[in-house]
């Protein structure tokens, strides 16, 4: 075989060994199972999960128009206006 081929076969067999050995609690926590020593035994140990959240916050977002130049055109005007857009938060447990 390749080395490549190889190295994908073991990145996804551990991937998949990774994702068998978690799962979540009714919190939303992930709960880690991690070997103890070089024997099969196991412990799980639980990650708190950071909350995402949302807050309004004030941008300039840029405004395009026309003004009235002479009788014939009208001259495009590019502006500036405010406008609440907004953001996540992420917290930290």
């Amino acid at each position: 075989m390749h080395k490549p081929t190889i190295l994908i076969a073991a990145a996804a067999a551990t991937a998949l060994a990774l994702l068998g050995a978690c799962s979540r609690t009714d919190s939303g926590d992930v709960v880690v199972k991690r070997p103890v020593q070089v024997d099969v035994k196991t412990t799980q140990d639980t990650l708190h999960m950071p909350s995402v959240t949302t807050k309004t916050d004030t941008i300039n977002a840029p405004v395009i128009g026309t003004k009235k130049e002479t009788v014939v055109i009208d001259k495009p005007v590019v502006g500036s206006e405010k406008k609440a857009v907004k953001v996540p938060v992420v917290t930290k447990p």
